[in-house]
């Protein structure tokens, strides 16, 4: 039985978000918003599927590397442990701060917010959501295109369609979101050619 993406065979299909394939970009942008930041906090919610998080983190050693950053593993699955996080942050002086794709902590965007700025960390965050909300920065998947991609494949197999017969699809449309408020309040510039590169810069 084929496993292969335009015909996956069997009842299986689906809508590929590719959280984890924009992780080492998200680094990099990060890295060209804040180059002077070398020692970066990855926050990872152990509660979170192992495989993911172990796959996040691979993709961003790699290219972690290359730029000369050198990660520093946290974890956290509740809000208090996500103060702990920061006051991790704040007592090792570490110069940035990765938030590696996780709903739950996703939907924490005001306090990851709130505590950023009190700490002046610069942040990469997953979805533009956490950018509206306060935070610097975030690349990644355009949620709004993937789930009307879901609402189609999920309308063409109530109309008959087997899933067997539909491709998985891969996400093609990505955001990539700046918030200026929260770069001049932590003192950075953001290079003109980072501008121009933004699907959203929030003022």
């Amino acid at each position: 039985m084929s496993r292969a993406l335009p015909r996956p065979g069997g009842n299986a299909t689906g809508i590929n978000f590719l959280n984890r394939e924009v992780d080492a970009k998200r680094l990099g942008l990060l890295h060209q918003l804040v180059p002077k930041a070398v020692h970066v906090a990855v926050l990872v919610n152990p509660a979170n599927a192992p495989t993911n998080a172990e796959t996040t983190l691979q993709n961003i050693q790699e290219g972690s590397r290359a730029m000369g950053l050198q990660l520093h593993i946290l974890h956290a699955s509740t809000s208090h442990e996500i103060d702990a996080a920061f006051a991790t942050i704040a007592r090792d002086r570490l110069d940035a701060l990765f938030l590696v794709p996780d709903a739950y902590l996703t939907g924490l965007r005001i306090q990851f917010a709130t505590l950023a700025a009190r700490d002046r960390i610069p942040a990469a965050y997953p979805d533009r959501e956490m950018v509206a909300a306060g935070g610097l920065m975030s690349y990644g998947t355009n949620i709004v295109d993937a789930f009307y991609q879901v609402g189609v494949y999920t309308g063409r197999i109530l109309k008959g369609a087997k899933p067997a017969d539909l491709p998985v699809t891969q996400s093609t449309r990505f955001v990539f979101a700046i918030n200026l408020k929260t770069a001049k309040l932590l003192g950075i510039n953001v290079p003109r050619l980072l501008l121009a590169f933004a699907d959203e810069v929030i003022e």
